[in-house]
């Protein structure tokens, strides 16, 4: 393994495994940290103390919190996000976090504290196996036995982390390790053997790219989160538009083009818009660009674009026809590959074939989306107070949402003109992760950073609305309030007869619990408010709640029913 050393050591000048911890996450740009202390790690809290001019520790009210907003900050900052728990049950609450962090692709570094290495595999007082719970779930994991393995493990995780397709590391740290002097010299590890995070794709496969593109006459681009994560969205612009390339963008690639451009299609998958969905089985040619054919964007894979040849960028060979068969792969970075693509298309124009998505969309304009964002009676809806919080922030806010109605809705209905906007739990779909994940968000961007959530989501991790009232973390939460779990109520209505098992929600006063937090909060039922209260919170410094009552049983519309194929939508229920 190869290191290069950027500062020699002070010989002689010994140092805690703690305070060396401290340092290397200073020489790797570390700036803020979300933790929640405890015994085992009890020593590096204690170097932590005097860093906190450089280390800006942010105390989360669970530990599941302090990964989610790790995610927040690192999905908005491209940087890597950091957390720091204590042993055990402390250690054991991240793995949620880290679950969702690996399939969705965030870069994250969780550093736990374990109990020394005397006391190893005799139960001792909270003593998890955290490396074998987290090995399946981490792109690495690795227990620091030593103060002198500090500084190298640390810059081996944050290297893992942030290279090739980004993903969490965990570091267990022994409490000897934190406690045993050392000699400090910062490392930096930027080769691995046997790792190669970034492929180099053949210029035969670059030109073959090309070719097929060139010669394609109905070509869609599928456009996922790989495109934000690489920095390509120029790239990407620059490819469609030479070669007028129709575009359809994944739940977390929805910023990596502007909502108004005119070659994006729109949204994939289940609860997608219907012109991508329908035209992916009409297609001569799919390019896939950093999205992984997760089941929810494919319907049905024995009937998925069989008629279509597919190319797939990836930076993450794993994922070459793992659920897609593929006619021709271009791994490697996107932002190269992309580029290097471009430069030999033709241009070209394919007018009659982008035409051909306009009558699919205006069906569903006027069947789904205007009634939506644009009723004239009832009860409010998701839709119109998703679009209304667009509208107001100038389409630019940062979108943060939990799972769920809420989710979809402000994924459909929010526009967005800027990259890194939209921040949700893809893979997992993990519930509660929105109130965290925007926290952290507001600690990566300077943006306005609007939070969707349901009232089911809110109270999974609610404790956190401590950490704003701590942090003064200026989350705009916007509350779908319907009283139900509605994505399962929604399922339930649906698939099971409408029997609403254990779906109906017993709530409690939220504006009085965010009055309790000192933050300031507002509850509209009436249609007419809705545009005001959307200014007031909007205007308003630091976090604000905003409870919307919307309409109990609204659906999420267009949606492809489990099993059925991309293609076979429903835009109404009967």
């Amino acid at each position: 393994m190869k290191q290069d050393k950027t500062t020699s050591k002070e010989p002689g000048k010994l140092i805690s495994g703690a305070e060396a911890l401290m340092r290397s996450l200073e020489h790797e740009g570390v700036d803020v940290l979300f933790g929640y202390p405890g015994g085992a790690i009890m020593p590096t809290y204690d170097a932590l103390y005097d860093h906190r001019e450089t280390l800006n520790h942010i105390l989360v009210r669970h530990e599941q919190g302090a990964v989610h907003a790790a995610q927040g900050y690192a999905r908005v900052s491209g940087r890597v996000g950091c957390a720091i728990v204590t042993s055990g049950p402390g250690a054991m609450n991240t793995i949620t976090g880290v679950a969702d962090a690996m399939i969705d692709s965030t870069p994250m570094v969780v550093i736990c504290g374990q109990v020394g290495v005397a006391m190893l595999g005799t139960d001792a007082f909270q003593e998890v196996d955290v490396i074998g719970v987290t090995q399946p779930i981490t792109k690495w994991a690795y227990q620091i036995r030593r103060a002198e393995d500090v500084a190298w493990a640390v810059s081996r995780a944050f290297f893992i982390a942030r290279s090739g397709r980004p993903g969490p590391v965990v570091l267990d740290f022994a409490k000897n390790a934190q406690t045993g002097m050392v000699e400090y010299e910062p490392a930096d590890v930027n080769f691995i053997r046997s790792y190669k995070p970034v492929p180099v794709p053949s210029d035969e496969t670059i030109r073959q790219a090309a070719e097929m593109i060139n010669q394609s006459q109905r070509p869609l681009v599928l456009a996922g989160q790989g495109v934000e994560l690489g920095d390509a969205r120029q790239e990407l612009l620059q490819f469609i538009e030479k070669a007028d390339l129709p575009v359809g963008c994944t739940l977390l690639g929805l910023s990596a083009l502007p909502t108004g451009h005119r070659l994006n299609m729109g949204m994939l998958g289940m609860h997608g818009n219907l012109a991508p969905n329908v035209m992916t089985n009409q297609c001569d040619l799919l390019i896939a660009v950093g999205m992984r054919f997760d089941d929810r964007v494919t319907g049905n894979l024995q009937t998925y674009a069989r008629q279509a040849k597919v190319i797939h960028f990836d930076i993450d060979p794993s994922e070459i026809d793992k659920n897609v068969r593929t006619n021709l792969a271009v791994v490697g970075d996107c932002k190269e590959t992309l580029a290097r693509v471009t430069t030999l298309l033709d241009k070209k124009s394919h007018s009659e074939w982008t035409e051909a998505f306009r009558p699919y969309a205006e069906k569903e304009n006027r069947i789904v989306i205007e009634p939506a964002i644009h009723p004239t009676e009832g009860p409010l809806l998701m839709g119109e107070v998703v679009r209304a919080v667009s509208e107001a922030s100038g389409h630019k806010a940062v979108v943060v949402t939990d799972v769920g109605q809420n989710q979809m809705f402000a994924c459909r209905y929010f526009q967005y003109t800027e990259g890194r906007s939209v921040v949700t739990s893809g893979g997992c779909g993990t519930m509660g992760f929105g109130l965290p994940a925007a926290i952290g968000a507001t600690f990566g961007t300077d943006r306005t950073v609007c939070m969707f959530c349901g009232d089911g989501g809110l109270q999974m991790t609610i404790q956190e609305l401590g950490t704003i009232m701590e942090q003064k973390a200026p989350v705009k939460i916007i509350l779908l309030n319907n009283n139900y779990l509605g994505n399962v109520r929604q399922w339930q209505y649906m698939f099971f007869g409408k029997r609403y098992s254990f779906t109906p929600m017993l709530n409690p006063d939220y504006d009085k619990i965010a009055s309790a937090y000192g933050i300031p909060s507002r509850t509209i039922v009436d249609r007419a408010d809705l545009q005001e209260a959307v200014h007031e919170m909007l205007s308003t410094d630091g976090p604000y709640l905003l409870q919307c009552a919307v309409k109990d049983e609204d659906n999420v519309l267009p949606m492809t029913p489990p099993g059925a194929n991309v293609d076979e939508m429903m835009l109404e229920i009967e």
